[in-house]
């Protein structure tokens, strides 16, 4: 299979120049002490559109010929690519339809529409959008831009990698979020003809790590289910072009689990101060699990920031409550006027912020003139939560963390 060059990414990057930003690289010193090693951050999520998926469509598309160009394009996905190919063909005056799930996050629902694409909701995950959009193109010749198994999406992408050789000559190692690899698959044409020494690993979700065992049967093999918050990485069977190119050019494939994906979310906004999505953490992710060795500069790249809000909540409060910073306790207090008052004074007292309060009197386990009671609480740490609660048995309140 003959694999995309150095040359058809450096013929992209020309038709891409004045199009997508040559995106920040940024230095964070929160992740090199948890690493031990210089970290770069690739901060693709600040790329138009919010993710790298411009750099693909645009290059295929402007290499449509004008009629297929006047017929329009057609495509199929969860999000990212959805706007990218959105934007990239209302710059060029071609029409787009995009097919997305019906549970597509609405944030990128809205965000592809506003970029001036038609958008079909169909099916419950990107396969049956995939499905629909490619009888479309089949019905009435229209071209199917892949998300990632062209080799003008493959070259595209393969601009990132162009980027970081020159921003950061001295690393050593470049880590890659990995989904159906067309990302992979580019960065690493550029890196092994500008950089043959660097050490290339993609990074898939554990729950959606369709790459091993393709690379061990040596074709693609199809996973029977996804389920994970990386939903931009969320690809149950990766490409054949994908596939040969990552067997021959990267040189590890590894995993991270969903937690350690939110706990990379939420350390990238609250110390980095970037939002990215959970697949665009995912090289963080493995860097601050151990999954990849940091033994020498590494450029990790953010590959999108495009994460519904309330997602992000629920992420940053569970990273919180992981890290013994947000704690639910429940207790029990009398059933009488003042007892809730004297409860939350010991909290107050104990340095804890009340965030959320509940009570209830229906519980099976109270006994009559009881009140069950559950504290949503702002707190310092692990141990910040262990003298509280052995305050409160102190206090005479029983007491057991939710």
């Amino acid at each position: 299979m003959e694999l995309v060059t150095i040359d058809d990414v450096r013929r992209a990057a020309d038709l891409l120049a004045g199009v997508v930003y040559d995106t920040p690289v940024e230095r964070s010193r929160a992740i090199e002490r948890q690493v031990g090693a210089e970290v770069r951050l690739k901060c693709e999520n600040l790329q138009r559109a919010g993710s790298f998926k411009l750099r693909g469509a645009y290059n295929r598309i402007a290499r449509l010929s004008a009629e297929e160009r006047e017929r329009g394009v057609v495509c199929a996905s969860a999000g990212n690519h959805a706007q990218g190919v959105a934007l990239a063909a209302s710059m060029q005056g071609v029409r787009a339809t995009v097919y997305m799930p019906v549970e597509a996050p609405l944030p990128k629902v809205d965000a592809t529409m506003a970029y001036g694409a038609e958008v079909e909701l169909v099916g419950q995950g990107v396969d049956d959008a995939l499905e629909a959009a490619l009888a479309a193109a089949d019905a009435d010749g229209r071209p199917f831009v892949h998300p990632f198994d062209h080799p003008d999406i493959i070259a595209g992408q393969g601009t990132l990698g162009l980027e970081i050789a020159e921003q950061v000559p001295h690393a050593t190692t470049v880590v890659v979020c990995l989904g159906g690899g067309g990302l992979l698959s580019g960065v690493a044409v550029a890196l092994r003809a500008l950089r043959p020494d660097v050490r290339i690993v993609g990074v898939q979700a554990e729950a959606c790590a369709s790459f091993a065992p393709s690379l061990a049967a040596g074709r693609p093999q199809a996973l029977e289910a996804t389920t994970t918050i990386a939903d931009g990485i969320a690809v149950k069977r990766p490409g054949e072009l994908t596939l040969a190119h990552v067997d021959a050019l990267v040189d590890d494939v590894v995993t991270v689990s969903d937690d350690q994906l939110a706990d990379a979310v939420v350390l990238l906004l609250e110390r980095a101060k970037l939002v990215v999505e959970p697949a665009g953490a995912a090289a963080v992710a493995s860097l601050l699990s151990g999954a990849v060795r940091a033994d020498g500069p590494v450029v990790a790249t953010l590959s999108g920031g495009n994460i519904d809000p309330l997602v992000l909540q629920h992420l940053v409060t569970g990273g919180l409550a992981a890290q013994g910073r947000y704690a639910t306790l429940r207790s029990r207090v009398a059933d009488s006027p003042g007892s809730l008052s004297r409860l939350l004074q010991v909290v107050a007292e104990a340095r804890a912020n009340v965030v959320g309060v509940s009570h209830h009197r229906l519980e099976h386990r109270l006994r009559l003139g009881q009140v069950e009671v559950v504290l949503e609480l702002e707190t310092r740490g692990p141990e910040h939560v262990d003298r509280l609660m052995a305050t409160l048995r102190e206090a005479g309140y029983p007491v057991s963390e939710v």
